[in-house]
């Protein structure tokens, strides 16, 4: 059943249309992704539906009764309230019946009427099961389940207003999961998570009762998450079934079909042009000059006119210029670490880290955020000393460090003298590969402050490519880049010849690129000589075996992944509508492979216990 329609919407900012006439329609249940360049108004969709911002023209309508929540990049909260009680805010409806429930239990308590106690503990018996019906008995464990899976759990005492702006965009997050609304309208969820919370939200929404909207640049996130995808490119719109793989297979079959009739249609309208030109000049040829020929001419001509034109199909996006160069090699051995441990105060992030690097090698930093995967990178650039063991640094190491923030000493300039700062060419060459990067015409003189994101992380990737280095450290290279950017980089990291670290939580890029993977936790570092994937099995197999060799652990994750399948399996039971069906089916086939995984693992241990 559709639940929300779309059709021929238009939004401008500035008089500038970012894009108009876009039609498409959500059913219910649902699971769609929407990708595009940055810029092209996948937000805008998701605050349209949202009802926070106006049409230009056309037409949203929602099912009655539908209710559309947003996850907001800075949701609304007093900057006094408690963490916990912000989350509690999603239960208004379970809090009144709460508050009704004591006023009820102090009134009885100051009673004498028999009738009048009566007819208060009927009132009492109705809002009691309403409460129950509603869950309220149950507000604190769906709380610290949430909390639990996204990493909120140190911040639930906090003030809101002394958290970062990461941090309040997760409680955003986690506030909007506890509402549970109809519709939910998700807007890069898992830009401030860690790997294992982004990992939690996709087993979360796989269960997810109502239908939702994605946009993200998380390849892997959508290929867990989605069933349908939206592609908004160039102010059009083009709708595919299947997860992100599927899309891209589909739309590289689709635009070689389209440029195929491109490519025929302009043969066809050549054609007619030269027979345009050869009747007119054999009308004007004849003596006297041919009127019947003039008219076929005409008829002709308006028959070109009237033609619907094949749009000429954009087979390769404008894409920033990287190339990354290696400068002269380094020895064979990178960088070394033998035991380290580092603290600050009381605090201690890891003990006896050891890490190994030779030249070459390309190796990724995973982990939670806050273990210190950041704080092991500037132990290895020096900006940081270990409070013990020993650090050691190969020959000729030529650095080159991609942070997520540029210097705060140069925010001042603009991008133009930034670049030249780092880079010492002159203006015009600077400009020339400012323009290689997307930085065109008068935007090179635009103020370091006023850039996006995505923009710092494109100037910052500039300055490397022309720096003599061979040795790349990396943090979270991929942050705020779109696909496209994201994928031009893995091509360049790809090709690049020296030796790379990298701390991301982009697991895409992370099985793309890196066959050796560090793993921080519980302050201490394992290595492991396999990707992410082979890592992250690798991981919870040894945190199991570490719980005493009891693998309670893995049979709560086998019981919730049961309890999930019977939910899935009762609801194919009473569904009637087909595309329904198919998709709770492929619900049912990603938590039976995850549950099969489970109870693989959890043989493991017992054959190991024997």
């Amino acid at each position: 059943m559709m639940l929300c329609s779309v059709r021929d919407i238009g939004k401008s900012y500035g008089g500038t249309y970012i894009f108009e006439n876009i039609t498409f329609e959500i059913n219910e249940g649902e699971r769609i992704g929407i990708v595009g360049p940055n810029g092209c108004g996948k937000s805008t969709i998701l605050k349209l539906l949202a009802g926070e911002e106006s049409l230009d023209h056309g037409a949203i309508h929602l099912k009655r009764g539908t209710a559309a929540g947003l996850l907001s990049q800075m949701p609304v909260i007093e900057k006094e309230t408690e963490v916990y009680d912000a989350l509690l805010g999603a239960f208004a409806k379970e809090r009144q019946l709460q508050v009704r429930l004591t006023e009820i239990e102090g009134i009885l308590a100051r009673e004498h009427d028999e009738l009048k106690m009566q007819s208060l503990l009927r009132q009492y018996g109705e809002i009691q099961e309403q409460f129950e019906r509603a869950g309220g008995y149950e507000l604190d464990s769906r709380i610290m389940k949430v909390a639990a899976g996204l990493g909120l759990e140190p911040l639930l005492r906090k003030a809101f207003g002394e958290l970062s702006g990461g941090e309040q965009t997760k409680i955003g997050l986690g506030l909007l999961l506890l509402q549970k609304p109809d519709l939910l309208l998700l807007d890069e969820p898992t830009n401030h998570l860690d790997i294992l919370a982004v990992e939690w939200l996709e087993n979360y929404l796989l269960t997810y009762e109502g239908t939702i909207v994605i946009v993200s640049h998380d390849r892997f996130f959508l290929d867990k998450t989605v069933g349908k995808m939206i592609d908004l490119d160039g102010g059009e719109i083009h709708v595919y079934t299947g997860n992100y793989t599927a899309f891209i297979k589909e739309k590289e079959k689709r635009l070689l079909i389209e440029f195929a009739e491109f490519k025929e249609q302009q043969k066809k309208i050549k054609k007619m042009k030269e027979a345009i030109k050869r009747l007119r000049e054999w009308a004007n040829q004849a003596n006297p000059p041919s009127a019947a020929l003039h008219r076929r001419a005409a008829n002709m001509e308006r028959a070109l006119e009237r033609m619907e034109k094949c749009k000429k199909p954009v087979l390769e996006r404008r894409k920033i210029g990287l190339e990354l160069e290696m400068a002269e090699r380094s020895g064979k051995d990178v960088i070394q670490l033998s035991s380290v441990s580092k603290r600050f105060g009381e605090k201690g992030l890891f003990h006896e880290a050891s890490l190994h690097l030779q030249f070459g090698e390309k190796a990724a930093i995973v982990g939670a955020n806050g273990t210190g995967k950041s704080t092991l990178l500037k132990l290895i650039l020096g900006e940081e000393m270990p409070d013990e063991g020993a650090i050691k640094r190969g020959s000729n190491l030529k650095i080159g460090y991609l942070s997520q923030h540029l210097s705060s000493d140069k925010e001042g300039m603009t991008i133009l003298e930034r670049f030249r700062s780092e880079v010492s060419v002159t203006e015009g060459e600077a400009r020339h590969i400012l323009a290689r990067f997307l930085f065109y015409g008068p935007k090179v003189f635009q103020k370091v402050t006023q850039l996006s994101g995505g923009e710092r992380m494109r100037l910052r990737l500039a300055e490397l490519m022309h720096q003599d280095i061979n040795f790349l450290i990396l943090d979270e290279p991929t942050n705020h880049l779109d696909i496209d950017s994201r994928e031009v980089l893995e091509d360049a990291l790809a090709e690049f010849t020296g030796t790379i670290l990298a701390v991301s939580h982009d697991r895409y890029l992370l099985n793309k690129l890196f066959p050796k993977t560090y793993w921080l936790s519980n302050k201490k570092l394992a290595g492991f000589a396999g990707d992410y994937s082979y890592a992250r099995e690798r991981m919870e197999v040894m945190i199991v075996k570490k719980a005493e060799g009891k693998p309670e652990a893995l049979e709560k994750r086998i019981e919730d992944a049961e309890n999930s399948l019977r939910q899935i399996a009762r609801r194919i039971a009473r569904e009637t509508d087909g595309r329904k069906v198919e998709r709770w089916k492929a619900q049912q086939e990603e938590l039976e492979r995850l549950r099969d995984e489970l109870y693989a693992k959890l043989e493991i241990i017992w054959n190991n216990e024997r």
